[in-house]
């Protein structure tokens, strides 16, 4: 399987790679399958098979584990009748491209709950970074660090790549004085680790971060997914589509999911889980000072001010559209660096979201979106939009 990785220091944003695993191997080779079980199963019952190598549980979006096994195993175990799908696991990963401009260009320094005002004050709401990781002691984020998860490579979850601590900036850096600010300022950062330094990880490990995050809905609020790969949608239930599953039972569970539309300037009926209705995609806006009306010369990158970013996805499946090129945000190490991409816009979403939960705590994942679409302006130039479903733009004034 190829893995795309993210450029040093430059944007990142997410989907790129994520072509299924296939079963072409000899029947001597393994390669790594995710399982869903039928209700009532227990999963232990289903995991001490020969052959089998199991390497994630999951227990609470889903029910099923991830394994390696040879495709001749795997066959086996799909006509088993307690199993409801045995998928081949995917590869997921950012893709790069390239301050808080985009925290001026929704009016977070309007929003009553944000109160951006540099006194510290800091917005009562739990968002989970399902990434990179996040940098564990970066002075200008609110890390809880005892809900850290990891379940990618390495030792923890900080943070070895920039991305998932760039997300969290932009969700929500302290109003402290220093460095950025983000849309809440302050809200509790869980890191969810499911890609490696190099930005790539399996749909297996995605899975694990989704399921972790269900297994505390009764404390996380949001969860962003700056990350992606290729698929398609499914119905919640069809058990097509064991990623779909987990989501699908996630937000059952009061999670709202904001996920980035990837970078290809392709449609995102093609790519997961931009696809899929039950989260909220983001597409990019090309913005270069904060002000609506264009004109603003380009800066870390070459685009138009106020446009449609020329990378990023479109379609029907978008839901909202937020600034994503040259986002200063927060960095590995404790440091602060400027890059492009939905996985930019992506997050500026979700700290809305959680500006809203902040004050509507019993609102479901879907009152969220079309609260968030509902206070969306069109002041942008949509006729940039690739597509006839010109997206609403994010603004949280009235949060």
């Amino acid at each position: 399987m190829r893995r795309l990785t993210a450029k040093a220091l430059f944007a990142a944003v997410l989907l790129a790679a994520a072509t299924p695993a296939a079963p072409a191997l000899a029947d001597t080779q393994t390669s790594g399958y995710i399982v869903l079980l039928k209700d009532g199963v227990s999963v232990p019952s289903v995991t001490n098979l020969a052959g089998v190598t199991v390497e994630n549980l999951y227990q609470s979006a889903v029910r099923g584990y991830s394994a390696r096994m040879t495709p001749a195993t795997a066959a086996r175990l799909a006509r088993d009748p307690r199993v409801a799908l045995v998928q081949p696991d995917g590869i997921a990963s950012i893709a790069a491209q390239t301050l808080p401009t985009g925290i001026d260009r929704i009016d977070a320094e309007q929003s009553p709950t944000a109160r951006i005002n540099g006194t510290d004050e800091r917005v009562n709401v739990d968002v989970a970074v399902i990434d990179t990781g996040v940098d564990l002691d970066h002075p200008d984020l609110n890390v809880n660090t005892a809900g850290a998860k990891n379940c990618s490579t390495g030792r923890s979850a900080d943070d070895g790549n920039g991305h998932g601590t760039h997300v969290a900036g932009t969700i929500g850096a302290l109003d402290n004085g220093i460095g950025v600010v983000g849309v809440a300022p302050g809200a509790r950062i869980w890191p969810v680790r499911v890609l490696n330094n190099q930005g790539s990880g399996s749909f297996s490990a995605i899975i694990c971060g989704i399921d972790y995050v269900t297994a505390h809905a009764n404390e996380i609020e949001v969860a962003n997914m700056s990350l992606g790969g290729s698929g398609s949608d499914s119905a919640c239930g069809s058990n097509k589509d064991a990623m779909h599953e987990a989501i699908c039972r996630s937000v059952s569970a009061g999670v709202t999911y904001v996920v980035a539309a990837g970078n290809s300037s392709a449609n995102s009926s093609t790519f997961v889980p931009a696809t899929y209705a039950e989260v909220i995609t983001v597409s990019a806006l090309a913005d270069f000072n904060g002000q609506p009306g264009g004109g603003a010369a380009s800066t870390c990158r070459a685009d138009v001010d106020d446009t449609f970013a020329d990378f990023s996805n479109y379609g029907a499946d978008v839901d909202i559209i937020a600034p994503g090129v040259c986002i200063l945000s927060t960095w590995k190490g404790g440091g602060y660096n400027t890059i492009s991409g939905t996985s930019m816009a992506s997050p500026h979403v979700a700290g809305a979201a959680a500006l809203y939960k902040a004050t509507h705590p019993s609102a479901s994942p879907s009152a969220v979106k079309s609260a968030l679409q509902s206070a969306g302006t069109s002041n942008w130039n949509s006729a940039t939009d690739p597509d006839s479903t010109h997206e609403p733009l994010l603004n949280v004034a009235s949060f």
